[in-house]
């Protein structure tokens, strides 16, 4: 979609995670922001410190003169008559939501022209960890869409996409930041077209639908029984977080960077291994996996240390060949 002459726009911004950043950095620039709405602080740390929202600390060091609201529910009633209060222009005007956390209800939506920045090419990986979900699936191709919001979950019509390869040992943590940038000239080119009454809309399929649940810490045990690649994925795609941790001489080892799967250097035929899955297979970091296949080990984290390239770490613990990483909880075949 080409973009029209930029025209500047009456906008409400809603937002709490870092994804937000970048777009609310560029719309700051070009349009006028009336409001920033986020979530309320929140105890963070081992001492519970009362902590703002990543979009909220930006708003403080960068936007100081534009008001932040951080409503408990943003559908009571009187904050829905406070931020329905601003300028609004239905044919021009628009409400931008990324990665706030609250739904919105009808009420604070009526009359108002709503859209979302949601990470993934939907109607593929609707829900709360798309990222994460592209990742671990194995995913070549990824991006960004911007909907209109509905009743269900990220279901809205999509008014523009963005596309971007994923590299094969690329993690969660370097595709959340680089679809973060592509944010900012998507969600413009939809404000534009909206401001120029030239935007389209595009029903999704539901035939297509896939979910992305949220994360859990339980998601991080790793299972040597399946596929090199699966478990290539899964590594890179739980980085940073939960992670992927095992258990390599009673001491715990995360794993945070894995390659594209590989043959052993020992007991090999035509790029196959007849180890043990879950085993080490040589100094170079490779792991025996269930499919007679390796994965390459990049990098990882020792306990109370900081993240180091797998040789690194092999210099220092001089892991023999058959030690076995444990997951550090059960994990069933996936």
């Amino acid at each position: 979609m080409s973009t029209t002459t930029r025209d500047q726009l009456n906008l409400v911004f809603f937002g709490s995670g870092a994804f937000g950043v970048p777009t609310l950095a560029q719309l700051a620039q070009t349009h006028k922001l009336h409001a920033i709405v986020t979530q309320p602080d929140k105890p963070a740390g081992r001492g519970g410190k009362l902590t703002p929202t990543p979009i909220a600390q930006f708003a403080a060091e960068h936007l100081p003169l534009v008001p932040v609201l951080k409503p408990e529910k943003c559908n009571d009633a009187a904050f829905v008559e406070q931020v329905r209060a601003m300028p609004h222009d239905i044919a021009r005007d628009a409400w931008v939501v990324i990665a706030y956390g609250q739904y919105l209800g009808k009420k604070l939506l009526a009359d108002r022209f709503a859209i979302n920045l949601h990470a993934s090419l939907l109607p593929k990986w609707r829900g709360a960890a798309p990222i994460h979900a592209s990742l671990v699936a194995g995913d070549s191709v990824t991006g960004n869409s911007v909907i209109t919001l509905a009743d269900k979950m990220d279901a809205g019509f999509v008014l523009g996409q963005t596309k971007r390869q994923i590299g094969p040992t690329q993690t969660t943590g370097e595709l959340h930041d680089a679809l973060a940038s592509d944010g900012p000239a998507l969600v413009e080119q939809v404000l534009q077209e909206h401001a120029a009454g030239t935007l389209t809309q595009q029903t999704q399929d539901e035939s297509l639908v896939t979910i992305a649940s949220k994360m859990t810490k339980a998601d991080g045990a790793i299972n040597w029984a399946m596929p090199a690649d699966a478990i290539r994925a899964k590594i890179n795609g739980l980085n940073p977080w939960p992670g992927v941790t095992v258990m390599v001489n009673e001491q715990p080892l995360k794993l945070l960077r894995a390659a594209a799967m590989t043959g052993a250097t020992t007991g090999a035929t035509n790029g196959a291994t007849q180890e043990v899955p879950g085993v080490l297979v040589d100094a170079s970091g490779r792991v025996a996996c269930g499919d007679g296949l390796c994965v390459q080990l990049l990098e990882v984290q020792p306990a109370n240390k900081k993240p180091m390239a797998w040789q690194a770490f092999q210099n220092g613990a001089r892991l023999p060949v058959g030690a076995v990483l444990c997951s550090m909880a059960g994990a069933s075949p996936e």
